[in-house]
């Protein structure tokens, strides 16, 4: 008997063998096989000067001014309208909502459906205290040692300028669109968009403009960054997360802090167990939607282990998926997050105040919905406060999970293709923009709604973005001047 159950055992094991190996050979690489493509030439000094110029522009935008910096961004129009004669002398420019702008260069068929650009105009301020630690001044726009230094060379006037001089090489060219392309840049990416993607998204849509293509920053060609990959990883955005923030209140019986109430009653004992229990019963987390594209897509062309696990999630699902959980970012793809961002609470340190605020901020994960992170709020909070002395409510200013562009489509096909011509060192996958951008305005007008700046990046580079010593290489910004000249012609050939 024991003979034939270690045979069975043994058996058993064999066809497990057979099946991952079978099924990891199964899964071949779903690459696009691509030409090479000779680069296109680029004065390299004379664009990274273009684009160090609009660096030392103070572009910071406001939340609450819509006028702040006013006089840098007007600044800005007119430096574009001197660098790029030729695309301003082609398109239709409008100003839109006060500091937005909307080029129009208009397509030999009209009844085509058109194609939009995107990028933005404003940065992120400075972090009071961290002007010292930039090896060049934020705004001085310098061009030193193969970089762009300073805020927006990367963040997101690199994408606009680029966008630009590739569109400036095609009038010069002397190419014309077979249909319509739009390029708009917003003023205020950086506190929503409400008042410039939103309203050329409005202003297009009185017009009965359809898009049949959207492109904006977004994911990047990661190096060196996705564990179990040699080749650098060019992920093309095709959703991103919603966000919302949720605020809870604490009250109870204010005091004298000589006779502390019992243990737990206190306001601030309530709001820190309902602040502790979110963060220790998180929303769950899986590998599904983009991110289970993603690892299905990057899978084939990992070694060892990791292809494996991989290519066979049916066995290793949960080894895989605690593995990722435990990293911050792959994390933020596998689940709606939850972030403790505000407490207040007291003002005097021998009063028991009455009562304890706090927010707590929720990224959305495509498939989550706000209705059901509140649910999980007061859930998780109405097993450890009372709710005659708690109160759960939305913040305004929540929205839901974008959209997700279809990667079967013809649109997204001839970006991959794009991106692999331009780095054909990167292998190309769909992924999740786990951060917010203004694109998500234009999906009244469009299904293909994608998030990608061909822009090369390393861990260390990660750091800078909204960070210290934000630069951007010379040389990547050539690519990204090729990639965008060549994209336009792509889609038109395709449209």
């Amino acid at each position: 008997m024991l003979k034939r159950i270690f045979q069975f055992i043994v058996l058993a094991l064999l066809v497990l063998v057979a099946a991952v190996a079978i099924n990891t050979w199964r899964k071949g690489s779903r690459q696009l096989q691509v030409a090479p493509l000779a680069p296109v030439a680029i004065d390299e000094a004379a664009a990274a000067e273009r684009l160090a110029q609009a660096v030392r522009l103070k572009t910071v935008s406001s939340a609450t001014d819509a006028t702040l910096n006013q006089d840098q961004f007007e600044a800005l129009h007119a430096l574009l309208q001197k660098q790029f004669p030729k695309l301003h002398a082609t398109l239709q420019r409008e100003t839109v909502n006060g500091l937005s702008l909307l080029y129009t260069w208009p397509g030999k068929d009209p009844k085509a459906k058109a194609i939009l650009l995107m990028a933005h105009q404003d940065v992120v301020p400075i972090a009071p205290g961290t002007e010292g630690d930039w090896q060049e001044p934020p705004f001085a726009g310098v061009v030193k040692d193969g970089y762009i230094w300073g805020r927006g060379s990367w963040d997101d006037k690199g994408n606009l300028l680029s966008q630009m001089e590739a569109v400036e090489n095609l009038i010069a060219s002397g190419w014309q669109p077979p249909r319509t392309i739009y390029l708009a840049y917003g003023a205020d990416e950086e506190v929503s968009g409400h008042r410039g993607a939103a309203k050329i998204a409005e202003l297009l849509k009185s017009r009965g403009v359809q898009l049949d293509f959207v492109l904006d920053e977004g994911l990047l060609v990661l190096d060196g960054v996705m564990p179990g990959l040699k080749k650098p990883a060019a992920l093309i955005g095709v959703a991103e997360k919603g966000y919302m923030s949720v605020a809870l209140e604490a009250s109870a019986t204010p005091g004298h802090s000589s006779m502390p109430p019992k243990a737990g009653t206190s306001a601030i004992a309530m709001m820190a167990a309902a602040l502790n229990a979110l963060e220790n019963h998180q929303m769950p987390a899986a590998i599904r939607g983009v991110a289970g594209e993603m690892f299905d897509v990057l899978a084939p062309e990992m070694g060892g282990f990791s292809r494996v696990a991989l290519s066979n999630l049916w066995l290793f699902g949960p080894i895989v998926q605690k593995q990722l959980e435990s990293a911050d970012s792959t994390n933020a793809m596998l689940r709606t997050t939850t972030a403790l961002t505000i407490v207040n609470a007291g003002n005097k340190d021998n009063v028991l105040p009455g009562r304890a605020d706090a927010t707590v901020n929720f990224r959305i994960l495509p498939g989550d919905t706000r209705d059901g992170v509140m649910q999980h709020v007061s859930s998780v909070v109405g097993q450890v406060a009372p709710p005659e002395h708690f109160k759960v409510s939305m913040l305004p200013g929540a929205k839901e999970a974008s959209k997700v562009a279809p990667t079967g489509s013809a649109q997204y096909r001839v970006l991959n293709q794009t991106i692999r011509e331009i780095f054909p060192d990167a292998l190309v996958a769909p992924g999740l923009m786990v951060a917010a951008t203004d694109s998500v305005h234009y999906e009244p007008l469009s299904d293909h709604i994608f998030k990608f700046s061909a822009v090369r990046a390393n861990s260390e580079d990660l750091k800078r973005f909204h960070g210290t010593n934000e630069r951007l290489s010379v040389k990547g910004y050539a690519d990204a001047i090729r990639f965008y000249q060549r994209l336009i012609t792509q889609l038109q050939a395709t449209g």
